[in-house]
């Protein structure tokens, strides 16, 4: 019953701060949450870093520059650590290189609710649903010249929120399909003065596809539809020390909630005329839809800034900060990470400092990565 309750009032709070704020409401926002520890350790950015097995959630596109053939990523994501102990996120990913231009890849997500009791009443002796989220992907990647590739990706996302038979009310588990379109850039190595550097940008385009229905003839929800864009430079002082800056923007397209009949009220997902708005073209309208113009919709992006120092390709050290307006969220925080590197495998830890009035899910966890590079080694200049 305690579990049932907080989730209710995280519920009950999401959705007075839409109202207020006219914050992106959205099915499946596990999807968003960053799912390995090297990104979450910069402050959850990765369209624009260098190659990882993780990139499959970031920006497949990287796969191409991968530089073994092979990568087995794993990572555990607790949530909500501090007040409840079975809610979290597992994250598997795999990629192999067909040859040096390109490569596939497929990863699993799992976002998992543990056991919630649910009762109608105070006396009701209740009964056990176990929620989960389920997203499968696969992604292929070509190098369209010797710094540029792009990545096309298809995904298959479940929401198995339904409740038990006995409930008095009930509703079906939601699936859908949606596709990535993802581009990476990363130049060849530059000499400058002092040292040695290379340029990083990325875009990714991700979560395209139609919306979630949990009930016949019911609630349509928009997927977190999304676009990042980012860039970055690595600083090569030498061939032990590596510094790697990268900053990244993400902007939601979907929707803004607003008031579509002039009684004062901000409408979203309980609105019939924002549930009539296709998911196509709420991506075209999520540019130019929010109420106070211009100045609202630069408030819906959000913005991130990170640092990886990396000490003879073995022991790395990262740190980020993480930035979303007071009116469309208030998450703010820094990140500190570390990984370590052994051979073929490579474990990664990540931990956030919120800097929020608005407390963070994440907010004093401990976040686990572990990676396996396998194969030959591919050359990238």
């Amino acid at each position: 019953m305690k579990k049932l309750l907080i989730l209710t009032l995280l519920a009950l709070f999401c959705k007075v701060s839409a109202q207020e704020g006219r914050a992106i409401t959205t099915a499946v926002p596990f999807l968003n949450i960053a799912a390995d520890a090297r990104a979450s350790g910069m402050g959850d950015m990765g369209v624009a870093t260098s190659a990882d097995a993780f990139s499959q959630q970031w920006n497949p596109a990287k796969f191409a520059f991968a530089e073994r053939k092979m990568g087995i990523g794993i990572s555990y994501t607790p949530y909500l650590e501090s007040i409840i102990t079975d809610i979290s996120l597992l994250n598997a990913t795999f990629h192999s290189k067909i040859n040096e231009q390109s490569a596939f890849a497929f990863g699993l997500r799992y976002f998992t609710l543990g056991e919630i009791e649910l009762r109608q009443f105070a006396n009701d002796p209740g009964s056990v649903a176990k929620p989960n989220e389920l997203a499968l992907d696969g992604s292929y990647s070509l190098k369209l010249s010797p710094t540029f590739s792009m990545s096309v990706g298809g995904r298959f996302i479940t929401s198995n929120l339904r409740l038990p038979e006995d409930a008095s009310v009930d509703s079906q588990a939601a699936s859908t399909f949606a596709v990535d379109v993802s581009g990476f850039y990363r130049s060849r190595e530059i000499a400058y003065n002092n040292f040695d550097g290379r340029w990083r940008a990325g875009f990714n385009i991700s979560n395209l596809g139609g919306k979630l229905q949990y009930d016949d003839g019911g609630q349509e929800n928009f997927l977190p539809t999304n676009l990042r864009l980012g860039g970055g430079f690595d600083f090569i002082l030498d061939q032990d020390n590596v510094i790697g800056i990268t900053t990244e923007f993400n902007k939601l397209l979907v929707p803004t909630p607003r008031d579509f009949n002039g009684d004062g009220n901000v409408n979203g997902l309980d609105n019939a005329e924002y549930q009539s708005i296709g998911f196509l073209n709420g991506v075209f309208e999520s540019f130019g839809d929010a109420p106070d113009g211009a100045s609202e919709e630069l408030k819906e992006i959000t913005w991130a800034l990170g640092a990886e120092y990396v000490y003879q390709d073995a022991f790395m050290f990262r740190t980020g900060y993480f930035n979303e307006s007071e009116e469309k969220g208030s998450r703010k925080y820094f990140t500190l990470g570390a990984g370590f590197k052994f051979k073929a495998a490579q474990i990664d830890l990540s931990y956030l400092f919120s800097t929020s009035q608005v407390r963070n899910p994440l907010e004093n966890t401990l976040r686990f990565s572990l990676t396996f590079s396998l194969g030959e080694e591919f050359y990238n200049d």
